[in-house]
């Protein structure tokens, strides 16, 4: 780099944009191809593509055999998202050239971006079979294999990558470990790296390491983890919703609804929050509060399945039986979800406002999803004998005790259904 450009380059660096890129322009032709590589590589990185292209395009016509403008060019087509003229060019560097690796590494993430993902694979392990001690392919397959959601052959490479590198293009490899375990359910083996990611200060790493200890039941660790993101960040919203979680399985129920309630501060567009809000809610005997929050999060979504049914059990606890019809009947009557709880409930409500023909066919609807429930057996056998049907409310009674022995009012209906049959 010559003295005049290296000034100019100062300049661009030092803040002085303007001034440094209009030097640059004017130097520009008095620079050797080197120079003009060196100077197209600096455009690239300050995001000035369309500079970067105009050179690279140019010394790609006076040296086609030159891989390393080769390369150079098809990052800014990459960069640039033409991803066929990248791939033309890739294609084009001899197989024996020592940057072939490298354009097969290229090759494969644009195959990848394509959705070709058996082709990004070939060329990922052409690229390991030509430089077989090579980390960064290891790495790369790593990658592939991690976002396919291939845990099992993408921790292989992670650990063959972490004999020399706890860290590589900006990924933590024990993270990634940690990661890969977890969703393979393996959490306490996933603790052990999570442990040693979350030595660098980073947000992410905190949420996985708390997310995992939570799944191994590890509640006091999830709880450090999380509260240390909400010390460093309180607009980390997705810690609300699972330290509310940890607090609640540690049995700190009042804690759990306050974290809700700084959560709701912050992040008031969660539906998530605003469920278990109501949840937790209920188990603090808050009712009012309850529903006031499961209609929070159903005017967020109206569709939202769980918090239809929860609301409508608290209605029907309530003893609100035509706000529960309405509610369901509206729902149905969309056709915009569908749940079998929705059912069972619209049995119960018409059943208890004495509407026995539209009871009994949500009966006989929701009995395929619940003839396990013995909840739902006990309320049906019940309807029936107020129709009279005793011989059917007798079986549903029997089926019942069999799915919870020694229940001693199904045994004294049953003992009642038989000396007075």
């Amino acid at each position: 780099m010559n003295k005049k450009m290296s000034e100019a380059v100062q300049l661009v660096e030092s803040g002085q944009v303007e001034k440094g890129l209009k030097k640059l322009s004017s130097i520009e032709k008095e620079l050797n191809d080197e120079e003009k590589f060196e100077l197209a590589e600096k455009y690239f990185q300050w995001g000035r593509t369309d500079e970067a292209l105009k050179i690279a395009e140019e010394l790609s016509q006076l040296y086609p055999d030159e891989s390393a403008i080769t390369l150079f060019l098809a990052e800014i087509y990459i960069e640039l998202d033409d991803e066929e003229k990248a791939i033309d060019l890739l294609n084009e560097i001899d197989q024996e050239d020592e940057s072939y690796p490298q354009a097969l590494l290229l090759m494969a993430d644009l195959y990848q971006l394509q959705g070709l993902y058996e082709v990004s694979e070939q060329k990922l392990k052409e690229a390991k079979r030509r430089l077989p001690e090579e980390k960064v392919i290891d790495f790369a397959l790593a990658e592939h294999y991690f976002h396919l959601g291939k845990y099992r052959q993408a921790i292989d490479f992670y650990r063959v990558v972490l004999e020399e590198f706890e860290n590589i293009m900006n990924v933590n490899i024990h993270k990634r470990i940690g990661e890969s375990l977890s969703a393979c359910g393996e959490f306490e083996e996933a603790l052990a790296y999570f442990e040693k990611a979350v030595e660098e200060e980073d947000l992410d790493t905190y949420f996985a390491y708390g997310m995992t200890a939570l799944n191994a039941g590890q509640t006091k660790t999830a709880i450090a983890q999380f509260e240390r993101i909400k010390e460093l960040d309180t607009t980390y919203h997705s810690l609300y919703l699972y330290l509310a979680k940890s607090y609640e399985q540690e049995g700190m129920v009042e804690k759990s609804f306050q974290i809700v309630q700084e959560g709701l501060q912050e992040d008031p567009f969660n539906k998530e929050l605003y469920l278990f809000g109501g949840k937790i809610a209920l188990k603090l005997k808050d009712v009012d509060n309850a529903v006031k929050l499961l209609k929070k999060a159903l005017e967020l979504d109206p569709g939202y399945i769980e918090a239809i049914i929860t609301l409508s059990g608290v209605l029907l606890n309530q003893g609100k039986y035509m706000e529960t019809i309405e509610m369901l009947t509206e729902i149905v009557e969309r056709h915009e979800e569908y749940d079998p709880h929705f059912d069972f409930n619209l049995a119960i409500a018409y059943h208890r406002t004495e509407q026995y023909e539209k009871a009994l066919k949500h009966y006989e609807s929701a009995y395929n999803n619940f003839k396990t429930d013995p909840e739902f057996l006990e309320n049906y056998a019940y309807f029936l004998l107020e129709e009279g049907e005793r011989a059917k409310a007798r079986k549903l009674f029997e089926k019942a005790l069999e799915l919870d022995p020694g229940n001693i009012e199904y045994e004294n209906m049953l003992l009642e259904l038989e000396d007075n049959f």
